[in-house]
């Protein structure tokens, strides 16, 4: 996490007027969002705001009727009753107003909070059909970090829109009424209001900017706000003392980010307080020369007020049309953030005419000179890997850390695929299988196993969550994988909340978890279970325990463990021993011992320690 930044990064990721002019096709795909969203809201938006739209006009002519009409009996020609009704139709126009904004708000929050909720169930649910290599590149995470936000922070951008729509309507009313008494006006407006939207503009385009640029670094933040106060780190802060080492890079960091928006705010002020000024002077202009046809009689006082107020609504709608044009563009930018993610396919996926999984397996899987590199890097996790696996067997991979032994299960439950080589199954490459149905016939619980903070029963369910109700089997997979002693110690059973997250929670040791996490591989029941290293947390004597009620529970299925615990790798019928991602050497615990080479070596340094 490197605090020092490139030079002209920011200069990298500046956007122009064409970048947001550009940017602005991406709101009929956002408006389609929303409809989406809620079909009825969104109608019901867009009619609250035409109605609303012709208010404003409709107000300011009944007024200036009152005002002439007032004139006109104080001169002994008006009519009272007429001007009763005008104050009467007055006030019926604002309560109007007022309840028209009142429903606009309304629905604004309603549509605004279910566009929210469902572009983050969208998010979710594309992030789960991505591939796990993309879990593991920080370029991801950057723009996933983007995404996220566009969540909950582009509801505003609804409103914007369809309150643009509203503000487009009244202007083009009000602009009528203003050009029938002196078409000079608009003139007028448009140079009170282009100047300042030219200045709005550019400032948004390098607000923009320094955000996307500054999109590591605010990740950086955030993850430092989490491990400052975080129930999975206050151990080792305490132990290490390391709150004043986070505090003060936080501190650094977020001052860098601090001082650089400080400046750009500080331009921004500045210049808009002299267009502010720019567009006063232009609107007493226009009020000077309203105030000289009133005297000379070319127009009546109640047209005074009409216009005068009529001109003041003009220029800062017009000013807010252009302004939110500007932050439009700018959140149009930022929308595409959110489609970049959703553009985002994974390369794993089905191909055309995709086979069922085969249930049940005939003979197993074969790996064929299998190797295979992570993205983006050079070295090869596993080197021309060459076994079979045949179906019934339980299999334990043996080998030192980063010999490769977590990348072959993963490539065996198709989470990656080989960069050289294939894996076979029944025959056939293990490409040709749909991959949801290889899914569902696969189970791993890894070493690194999550630890949801969900009830007991939740936590057992995900190893077949569309089973979730089933509380029987819930309970038989809690009962095989010794957890169920556990979830008796409970004080709310299989409903008690686990971890510290949320108020009644109880956390589990280690050793309890794993007796959780191994509920999930019985709880999958799949033709093929996988074991990386779950019950690592368990003294020897209940890994043996837990291992020798495992290889009799999953006859006729195929298992693979990975242990350091020799105890329990002699237990598997076959046994692969890899180093530095290729195989060296394979067969069962006495061939191996046999063998005389480097199982037996790793074998007698452990069996030498018991002794």
């Amino acid at each position: 996490m490197a605090l020092g930044r490139k030079a002209g990064k920011a200069k990298e990721e500046e956007r122009t007027w064409r970048d947001q002019l550009t940017a602005l096709r991406n709101l009929p795909p956002f408006f389609r969002l929303i409809y989406r969203t809620s079909p009825s809201l969104t109608i019901t938006n867009i009619v609250l705001r035409l109605l609303q739209s012709a208010l404003p006009t409709a107000i300011l002519y009944v007024g200036k009727l009152i005002i002439d009409e007032v004139l006109l009996i104080i001169d002994g020609s008006g009519d009272t009753t007429f001007l009763w009704q005008m104050v009467a139709l007055e006030l019926l126009l604002a309560l109007t107003s007022d309840l028209l904004s009142r429903g606009i708000s309304l629905v604004d929050s309603l549509l605004g909070d279910l566009y929210t909720n469902q572009t983050s169930v969208d998010l979710m649910r594309h992030a789960a059909t991505l591939d796990l290599y993309h879990f593991e590149d920080s370029e991801f995470y950057d723009k996933m970090e983007r995404a996220r936000r566009q969540t909950t922070s582009r509801s505003t951008l609804m409103s914007q829109m369809l309150a643009q729509f509203q503000s487009t309507v009244t202007l083009v009313v009000l602009g009528i009424s203003v050009a029938a008494f002196n078409p000079w006006l608009i003139l007028l407006l448009v140079v009170a209001v282009i100047p300042s939207f030219i200045q709005e503009n550019y400032f948004n385009q390098q607000v923009y900017s320094l955000t996307r640029s500054w999109t590591p670094e605010r990740r950086e933040l955030d993850y430092l706000r989490y491990i400052g106060a975080s129930d999975i780190t206050a151990k080792e802060v305490k132990i290490f003392g390391l709150a004043d080492f986070i505090t003060n890079r936080f501190h650094k960091l977020s001052m860098k980010y601090f001082y650089a928006n400080r400046t750009l705010a500080i331009k921004r002020a500045s210049w808009g307080a002299f267009f502010s000024a720019i567009s006063s002077l232009t609107y007493y202009g226009a009020y000077v020369l309203i105030i000289m046809q009133t005297i000379s009689g070319v127009i009546t006082v109640g047209s005074l007020t009409f216009l005068a107020g009529a001109f003041q609504r003009m220029q800062g709608g017009l000013q807010t049309i252009l302004s939110r044009f500007s932050s439009i563009g700018e959140n149009a930018l930022y929308l595409q953030d959110l489609f970049d993610f959703f553009a985002i396919r994974p390369l794993i996926a089905d191909k055309k005419g995709a086979l069922p999984f085969p249930k049940p397996i005939r003979i197993g899987w074969e790996f064929q000179n299998v190797s295979f590199a992570y993205p983006n890097t050079e070295k090869y996790a596993i080197r021309n890997l060459s076994f079979k696996l045949p179906f019934g067997q339980k299999v334990a991979l043996v080998g030192e850390n980063g010999a490769g032994k977590t990348t072959l299960v993963k490539l065996l439950a198709r989470l990656y695929e080989p960069t050289e080589g294939r894996i076979l199954l029944d025959g056939r490459n293990l490409r040709e299988y749909e991959l949801s149905s290889l899914r569902d016939n696969v189970g791993v619980i890894f070493q690194d196993f999550f630890r949801y903070q969900l009830t007991a029963r939740e936590n057992i369910a995900v190893g077949r969550i569309e089973e979730e109700l089933n509380q029987d089997r819930i309970e038989d997979s809690a009962r095989k994988s010794l957890a169920e002693e556990v979830v008796g110690e409970l004080e709310g059973g299989y409903d008690q909340l686990l971890g510290r997250r949320f108020a009644g929670a109880v956390d589990l040791s280690g050793g309890q978890w794993q007796k959780i996490a191994l509920a999930r591989a019985y709880m999958r029941d799949a033709q093929l279970l996988i074991l990386d290293e779950p019950t690592s947390a368990l003294d020897a004597r209940a890994e043996y325990e837990v291992f020798q009620r495992f290889t009799a529970l999953i006859e006729g299925k195929t298992a693979v463990l990975i242990s350091h615990r020799f105890s329990t790798v002699r237990m598997a019928d076959h046994i692969l021993f890899l180093e530095y991602g290729g195989l060296v050497e394979e067969g069962s615990h006495e061939e191996l011992l046999a063998l005389d080479g480097r199982y037996a070596e790793l074998f007698a340094l452990q069996a030498a320690g018991y002794k």
